[in-house]
């Protein structure tokens, strides 16, 4: 067993006080445990990358992005390094963790155009010999919270452009996966950022309670579960910081009658139980227009469902999915199936036995597929973060709409179809942040914004694109008047305007 520590002014350091168990999801063994930081822990470490900060801010844009530049080349090197360490902490397959690092790595990529997203605005002859123009400048000191079901990708969505913009940045990962996030650190500073300038600090409550009423910090970002996203944001705003905070989510995938249902029911497998479900953007309500739809649904997902693989991440690449990450998510998971069976759901795939030879202490949870789901259950209401699918059906297109609509979360959402105007109509008025056409998963690529409606999503600004960019930065508008030179016999002479 090894101990982590954190990321401090250019170096790993170890902890004091308090630690916490870092289990293999797989073998439900503690294979390492981490330092859970103290306020004054954090307090220095915001210290110090405060005086780091302002030799970072004025140093030109084009400079800052040959760090990141250098970044994404050691990104590509250690690539399967770095999955394979995200494996044994979080428990998803290599692939799954490869496709973590790199939907991280697409994100520094785009902030390598910081010199050109940086870039403010000019107006000439505003008024009589009167010039405007706008800078974007760093706030200072930020901060990101980051779950543990994406730990490189979501604090790389973070770090990237809040370091291209200028700032120091404060990293406080999951402490339930904390290797990866060390070994980025370690990147940057092979790639040339400067000593403090990020700081990765492991922690619990304690922790980030500690950037919330720290002065210093002027942005926080932040990504898990609804309750305590509305938490950070109402304590992170209450002391005068900007701040994003990403919650929950109940994604929707609307099945009509005229889909391709090999196509939908391929998509919800792999949107449903990837990554054991425990993604914000896994479709976890299948919606089937007409009882006919419904049916030739459920006949094309259960051969689907029973023939996955569930393993560890060393069992193979035909492995289709790990195990949750603790014990208590797969004691949840459990206590939600029952209460959907309790509740009169049509459990039609069932997964509560599911044991793996040789790994009975893991924290693996069987495919569970649920038919004839109401609106009123919990497994449909709550997040369930798992492999659970939800089969909700609708007579119609508006009543399934409607579904989606009423949710209190706005996540992402899905349309299978055929039908050109059904699917423009559905893009057109659903309340919902993400839209798929066709697309399960409709993550959007790095140049476009990323970022839920309702209690998937609260403040003004969204995670990487060009949002990312303007939330790290501040807007300072310059109006600038300069004496005129008439020119008398060949020479200029200056004189104040009136």
């Amino acid at each position: 067993m090894h101990a982590i520590g954190h990321y401090i002014n250019g170096g790993q350091v170890v902890g004091t006080g308090r630690r916490a168990d870092v289990f293999n999801p797989a073998t439900g063994e503690v294979q390492a445990q981490v330092s859970l930081a103290s306020k004054a822990e954090m307090d220095k470490a915001i210290a110090d990358a405060a005086a780091a900060q302002p030799a970072w801010g004025a140093t030109n844009p084009q400079k800052r992005a040959r760090v990141l530049m250098e970044f994404v080349r050691l990104l590509n090197r250690d690539m399967n390094k770095l999955a394979e360490a995200l494996s044994r902490e979080h428990g998803k397959t290599l692939p799954d963790a490869c496709g973590d690092v790199q939907r991280g790595l697409e994100v520094v990529e785009f902030c390598i155009g910081a010199p050109h997203l940086l870039k403010g605005e000019f107006t000439d002859s505003a008024g009589p010999g009167i010039d405007m123009y706008s800078m974007r400048q760093p706030l200072g000191v930020v901060a990101g919270i980051t779950p543990f079901n994406f730990p490189a990708m979501i604090p790389m969505w973070k770090m990237a452009p809040a370091l291209a913009c200028g700032n120091a940045f404060i990293l406080k990962p999951s402490e339930r996966d904390p290797s990866v996030p060390m070994m980025l650190a370690e990147l940057l500073s092979e790639a040339g950022l400067p000593d403090g300038l990020l700081q990765v600090v492991n922690g619990d409550k304690e922790a980030v309670d500690a950037i919330l009423d720290n002065e210093t910090v002027q942005a926080v970002g932040f990504v898990g579960s609804t309750p305590i996203a509305e938490y950070i944001y109402s304590r992170g705003c209450a002391n005068g910081k900007r701040v994003q905070c990403f919650g929950g989510a109940k994604n929707h995938m609307i099945v009509m009658p005229d889909a391709d249902m090999d196509q939908a029911a391929d998509a919800l497998i792999g949107a449903g139980y990837g990554a054991a479900g425990e993604r914000c953007m896994a479709i976890s309500v299948a919606v089937p227009v007409g009882e006919d739809t419904a049916d030739r649904l459920i006949e094309k997902l259960v051969p689907r469902i029973e023939k996955l693989k569930v393993g560890p991440y060393t069992g193979g690449a035909d492995v289709d999915y790990g195990p949750v990450v603790t014990a208590a998510a797969k004691e949840r998971i459990g206590s939600l199936v029952q209460s959907g069976i309790d509740q009169g759901a049509e459990l039609v795939v069932d997964g509560r036995d599911f044991n793996l030879q040789g790994y009975e202490d893991g924290f693996f949870v069987g495919p569970h597929l649920f038919d004839r789901v109401t609106t009123e259950m919990d497994i449909y209401k709550q997040e369930i973060f798992g492999p659970v699918l939800c089969t909700v059906r609708a007579k119609t297109y508006d009543e399934a709409l409607s579904m989606a609509m009423d949710h209190e979360y706005g996540n992402g959402t899905a349309i299978f179809t055929r039908d050109g105007d059904a699917a423009r109509d559905f893009a057109s008025r659903i309340n919902i942040g993400m839209v798929g056409i066709n697309v399960p998963i409709p993550v959007p690529l790095a140049y476009h914004t990323f970022g839920g409606w309702k209690k998937s999503g609260f403040g003004d600004l969204n995670q990487h694109g060009p949002d990312s960019f303007r939330f790290y930065t501040r807007t300072k508008t310059v109006t600038a008047r300069w004496p005129s030179g008439l020119k008398e016999g060949g020479e200029f002479h200056f004189k104040a305007m009136d």
